[in-house]
């Protein structure tokens, strides 16, 4: 069997949880808006005793679908991934099953105050592209910078209330705005600015822990691969 037939029967037979994200679960999706999926998979445990390791991810089968193994997915949700806790929190729930649910229950256990720093230098990085693209272009991608303001105000709030929370709400109109370049760019980074100055503040008393609960999750992982033992294997 092929590294893609096998990731992709990985996907469709051993998904313990799968989501829709992008701005569907973020409540800004139009007309013309994709549908992105993301999954997570717990390969057999069997796999994993052979010369070739279960792929860590896979893309498809679907278009714009893409899953992590378990274990590949919790070391990024431990290091306050964004993309990764934002698909732990997604609304739009797919496919879960026993596994999937434990680990939505874990959602608070890779939750830190770490995401101060994993969400700014996220934004940074985002940032410094916006101003290239400023420079080069004479103007931002206004969808990026859309998503930058949203990833800006969800770590400020995550910060201040200890949850995270995708759907944008009563925002969703100002950011479309945004979006569909009817927002002066000034203007814009004035936002970005502030809601980092927010998020800085709200550091110090913020109720989320100082580090991830690591043991909690590592426990969770040893129940899971024990529990996979017995799946049947793949090729």
């Amino acid at each position: 069997m092929s590294a893609d037939a096998t990731g992709h029967a990985l996907v469709a037979e051993h998904t313990v949880y799968a989501c829709v994200m992008g701005s569907r679960a973020f409540g800004l999706a139009t007309e013309s808006s994709d549908t992105d999926r993301r999954g997570v998979y717990l390969a057999p445990t069997a796999l994993f005793w052979r010369f070739e390791k279960p792929p860590t991810h896979v893309e498809g089968p679907r278009e714009e679908e893409f899953s992590w193994e378990l274990e590949r997915f919790c070391e990024l949700a431990l290091r306050v991934n964004p993309n990764i806790l934002e698909c732990l929190h997604s609304p739009l729930v797919e496919r879960v099953d026993d596994t999937g649910r434990e680990l939505l229950a874990l959602r608070g256990a890779f939750l830190s105050r770490r995401v101060h720093r994993t969400f700014s230098g996220y934004a940074t990085g985002q940032l410094r592209q916006l101003q290239a693209d400023v420079r080069q272009r004479g103007a931002p991608r206004w969808k990026h910078a859309m998503h930058l303001l949203r990833v800006l105000a969800a770590s400020r709030d995550l910060l201040r209330t200890g949850t995270l929370t995708l759907d944008v709400g009563e925002a969703r109109e100002e950011l479309l705005a945004v979006k569909r370049g009817e927002v002066a760019w000034d203007v814009v980074e004035r936002r970005m600015a502030r809601l980092s100055e927010e998020a800085d503040a709200a550091v110090s008393g913020s109720p989320l822990p100082a580090e991830p609960d690591r043991a909690r999750v590592s426990d969770f992982l040893f129940r899971a691969r024990s529990a996979a033992l017995g799946l049947s294997r793949i090729g």
